[in-house]
């Protein structure tokens, strides 16, 4: 999967996850943030997530923080699911 982080209105981290097959720079132009903090590519490894890689068109790379943005993500919307 690939990933790009975005910066919304309030200045929380928010991540998108798309497949890989759609370019990052055609994901970007949809997204209605005007920041972009990161992109690359997504994986789960033994239950966690991994960030590489990045898109040289967009000037985004992953960053070592990304794959903790995008867990937390997760476990906040999990826990207002409840």
């Amino acid at each position: 999967m690939k990933y790009i982080l975005c910066e919304d209105f309030s200045g929380q981290a928010i991540p998108f996850l798309f497949p890989d097959k759609v370019a990052h720079a055609d994901m970007r132009e949809q997204l209605p943030y005007a920041k972009a903090l990161a992109a690359g590519y997504i994986t789960l490894v033994e239950g966690r997530f991994v960030c590489s890689g990045g898109d040289a068109e967009l000037g985004l790379y992953a960053r070592p923080e990304d794959a903790e943005y995008i867990s937390l993500f997760f476990a906040r919307r999990s826990d207002s699911a409840l």
